[in-house]
This record gives C-alpha cells, structure tokens and sequence, in this order.
C-alpha cells in the first residue's frame, strides 16, 4: 500500500489581520494540499480601526472589538497554537515558541515548509520619554479605555496635541518605487482629532479650537497624496484645528507639553500620541530582514533569499504605511503564493500583479466619516476623498461583516465600498 503524500507544514505567525487573511486566503487557494497552524500570543483578533469610534460612542472596545480566533480557524481546518513567538532560524527551518496561557513554560522547536510571518509590529511606546507619566493613545482597548477615563473625569478643557513620532524604515532590499515614510501611519492622528473634537463639543469640553495636529513629515498622512492630504488640511483649518509639520521626532512628554527633536514644543494639556512601528527584537540581525529588522520581501511578498518564508502586514518592510488594508491585500498575494507551489494554483494565476493602494476610512464624529482612495504613494495616480454619512455607514457595516464572517470578507466587499464612497453621494 503506498503512503499517502505528506501535506505541506505551513506556520502563519500572528493572528490579526494579515496571519488571519494570509491563513484563509491560504486555504481558499491550496486546499487540502496544506496543514495550517497559526500561532498567536492571543486567542483574539483585536479590530483596531473602530477603537476610536468605540470608546467616543460609549462602548468599551474590550468587549465589542475582540474577535474569537479559535472557531474562526477551526472551521477552515486551521490550528491554533497560543504561544509567544521567540526565534525563527531560516536555515533549519524552525520556530522558537513559549506557550503563554499559563506562566512558566518551557522554549519549544516547531518544524515548517512554509513560513508566514504576519506578526505586526512592536508599538514603541516605551521607548517615548514619560509617555507612561504624561501620554495617552488608542491603539489598543487598554489605552482607549484609558483615554475615555481622563477625559471624563480629569481633563480640564486646555489644549491637546495630536500626532505621530518619528518611523525608522529600512533600506536594505527595498524597491526603488518605494519612498521614506517619516510615520508609520498617519490615518488614525487625522481620524482621532476630528473624533475628539465632536466628542468635546458635544460634551461641552472645547472643540477642533483647541486641537493642534503635529507630523514629523512635510505633510501629515503623505501617503494619501498630495490633492487629499490639501483637501484635509484646508478642511481642518475652517474647523479651527492647528497644524505643524516637520518636527522631525518627539523628544519628550512632559507635564506642559510635547518637546520635539526640532527644538519646537507644543504646550498642552493631553497628549495623544502614535510610536515608532518597529519589528519584534528577534527578527532583527535575522538573513531575511533589513538592518531595521523588518523582512525583505518582493511584490509577492516572498523573501528573495529564502523562498520558503512570506511575510505580510506590518512585519513585512514592503508594507509602508503599516496599513491594515495593504496587508489585506498582501494576504491574498501570500494565499496564491503557497498555492502556486504545492500544484493548487497555475503560476498564470497565482503571478497576477499586485497594484498596492492606500484605503482608509476615519471616523469624524456625529455619524460622519472620511473615505480616502489613493495610489499616488506608489506612482499611481489615484486620489479620492470623500467626507459624510455614507462612509461612516461602511466602517460600521464593514466591521459587523467582518465579525459575522469571523475575518472572511466577501471578493465584492472591498470593490463595492470604494465604488458606492466614490459614485453614490449622500
């Protein structure tokens, strides 16, 4: 009797966005062909886009935007595994992982054919001086929380800053179309001041008037282009906002105010503020990552020096800015990838160009939001801008598909967002 053919080992390391989509995008396309195990140090996927928008409209994030991972992987036959990923030795082909349910477990080697590494990226909080003392943000539930709590009962009506510290991008493989983003991602700053500014209004605290935004770049949120970025900061100026631009880092928090590496400084009361993006300690030094620490990887997110390793979402340095919509779209090239090499996809298929682009949606407060379409970041020539109820109608409805879905957004989704935000006016 003849064996039958072992199945492909493929590990996804990391569960939010990109190891979830890279996961069942990997499925879709392989089938049976592949043995998936996805490990995270969390059983839940964490929907951080609408953080903002939960914790302005009275909900706590903790309850409303975790997703299960487990049965959402397990009805697509994928394992998975919660455990702290600690190594990655690309010429044994291994893993280094600690299970973290319960402390004091053991170091553990995992054996793969294929490697995905989808484990975002270290939010460098504490590497900001007295951030801990004097700072706040929302990239979390734990933080927005946090946010909300002084709000309502601290914050003294003064003035708040509003931006990003300086992200530290590699150079080491990465293509020439490619430019230097000086932050990670600036859609969040712009979406949160223009939250924030309804919530105070309607809360009687101030308004837009005492908000200043801050980027260490020319333009804040550059990779949306110049037209849309324009149309932004023409918009935010009639609101009343402030806005400087070029502080270079932040240099401090202090009880006052913001110090920036420029010698500016900003006076204010709350400072909210978004990190440096930086890869996980011990991907750095690694043959598969720039000096940053950040995997090489090319358009089909493969490592050109080891073939067997992807990598997509905020751990990859193609992915600028570290944008959730971008590792969407990288997961699906990931999927077809892998397939292409256990035979289940023909190379006609699975070689398809990706087009990169930029989509973001932001919450404005009081049931609107903006919608921004762009390539001009990557060459392209794509710049849409779109402001009202309608955008806010899908962040929501994107979400409830999502969860429903457990991750699996329908091929039509993304399509007929952008074509109802840009030809349907509301």
């Amino acid at each position: 009797m003849s064996k039958a053919k072992q199945k492909t080992r493929v590990l996804v390391l990391g569960g939010n966005f990109a190891g979830l989509g890279a996961a069942q995008k990997i499925r879709d396309h392989a089938g049976d062909a592949v043995e998936i195990t996805v490990i995270d140090r969390k059983a839940y996927l964490d929907y951080i886009p609408n953080i903002p928008l939960e914790i302005f409209e009275g909900r706590d994030p903790a309850v409303t935007m975790h997703m299960p991972l487990v049965d959402a992987l397990a009805e697509d036959d994928i394992r998975f595994e919660q455990a702290e990923v600690e190594g990655i030795d690309v010429e044994t082909k291994t893993v280094t992982l600690r299970p973290n349910e319960r402390p004091g477990a053991p170091r553990y080697t995992k054996p793969y054919d294929k490697l995905v590494i989808a484990l975002g990226a270290r939010l460098a909080y504490d590497e900001i001086e007295r951030f801990a003392e004097y700072g706040h943000t929302v990239s979390d539930a734990w933080h927005a929380n946090r946010l909300i709590d002084y709000l309502k009962n601290d914050y003294k009506g003064g003035p708040v800053a509003i931006g990003s510290a300086r992200f530290e991008q590699g150079h080491r493989g990465r293509p020439d179309w490619l430019p230097t983003a000086l932050a990670a991602c600036e859609g969040p700053p712009v979406e949160l001041a223009l939250s924030l500014a309804h919530w105070l209004e309607e809360h009687g605290k101030g308004g837009a008037k005492d908000i200043t935004l801050f980027t260490p770049a020319e333009l804040i949120a550059e990779d949306a282009g110049d037209e849309v970025v324009h149309q932004l900061l023409e918009a935010a100026s009639e609101m009343g906002f402030g806005y400087i631009n070029k502080v270079e880092d932040i240099a401090r928090i202090t009880a006052e105010g913001i110090e920036f590496a420029n010698g500016q400084s900003l006076k204010a009361e709350l400072k909210i503020v978004f990190p440096n993006w930086k890869p996980h300690n011990f991907l750095q030094g690694l043959p598969i990552s720039d000096e940053v620490g950040f995997v090489v990887t090319g358009m089909d997110m493969r490592n050109p020096d080891y073939p067997d390793v992807f990598a997509c979402g905020d751990a990859a340095a193609i992915t600028v800015p570290k944008l959730g919509a971008i590792g969407h779209q990288e997961a699906e090239v990931v999927g077809r990838q892998i397939a292409k090499d256990v035979g289940a996809l023909p190379a006609n298929e699975a070689d398809e160009p990706w087009s990169p682009e930029v989509l973001c949606i932001g919450d404005m407060g009081g049931g609107k939001a903006f919608y921004i379409h762009a390539t001009a970041w990557f060459g392209g020539d794509i710049q849409e801008l779109r402001m009202g109820r309608l955008p806010y109608a899908q962040k929501v409805a994107y979400k409830e598909l999502f969860f429903r879905n457990k991750g699996r957004v329908p091929n039509w989704g993304v399509p007929l967002a952008k074509w109802s935000a840009e030809e349907i006016a509301v």
